[in-house]
């Protein structure tokens, strides 16, 4: 007999557990383990100020970018529509069923405000490599070196050609990415990696390279370097570098 949908009045209450919803097994639950974020609040201290309203909570942002990177996603604002639906990464943001997902535009404000002044994230990656290292997970003996390219966000068609005469230093006063690129002129890794004078030049990222390495549509680009132990793949240092060979 064919069972049909009952249309009956609401429960006025409800009794759900967040905690028994997510199964024993889902990754969040094999990533929380090995999450420690106890020391970032004091890390991130001087960087707040002691007036006015509470901000959102630096570690809520922080589980949220892992969310992110675990699971592959890669829009901050597909990021919080994500953790808005998924219980799962409700769960694992601490968040419960009611609490508030930050605005997409929060992110960015911090990624290139307070951790970037802090060296938060690059104080994350240190505190996960001393974990790696006191599990034993790192042999210390073999390593490897890599190299990806990373597709800058750069526009073409509001770049410079190299004959082209730009004024930098007027681009800097109101460019955090034009001042950034003055500063590296004369590190090895950046400004001084090469003599040769690139085709095109970003006016919004001049410090990205164009590039054709991978034979296909040329772009702007940055190269990222990873120093690998080669006991279980573990990733012990990474740095960010022009995209040439020479860098």
């Amino acid at each position: 007999m064919m069972g049909e949908r009952q249309v009956a009045q609401e429960a006025l209450f409800y009794e759900f557990s967040l905690e028994r919803h997510v199964p024993a097994d889902h990754w969040v639950r094999a990533i929380d383990r090995f999450v420690d974020l106890s020391d970032i609040r004091a890390h991130l201290r001087p960087f707040y100020s002691e007036m006015g309203r509470p901000s959102i909570d630096p570690e809520l942002m922080i589980r949220m970018l892992l969310v992110g990177y675990c699971f592959g996603i890669r829009s901050e604002r597909r990021l919080c529509e994500e953790v808005h639906l998924n219980l799962a990464y409700r769960w694992f943001c601490r968040l419960g069923l009611e609490g508030a997902v930050p605005d997409h535009s929060t992110f960015s404000k911090n990624r290139h405000g307070r951790f970037r002044e802090s060296d938060l994230l690059r104080e994350l990656f240190e505190t996960t490599v001393r974990r790696c290292i006191a599990e034993g997970l790192v042999g210390g003996e073999g390593f490897a070196v890599d190299a990806s390219l990373i597709k800058a966000d750069a526009n073409k068609q509001r770049s410079a050609a190299a004959s082209e005469v730009v004024d930098w230093d007027d681009l800097a006063r109101t460019r955090r990415s034009v001042r950034e690129y003055l500063d590296t002129l004369d590190e090895a890794a950046w400004g001084a990696a090469s003599e040769a004078k690139p085709k095109f030049v970003s006016r919004s990222d001049p410090a990205a390279q164009w590039t054709g390495a991978l034979k296909g549509h040329a772009f702007f680009a940055y190269a990222t370097n990873y120093l690998i132990d080669l006991d279980h793949a573990v990733i012990v240092d990474v740095e960010a570098s022009r995209a040439i060979r020479q860098a």
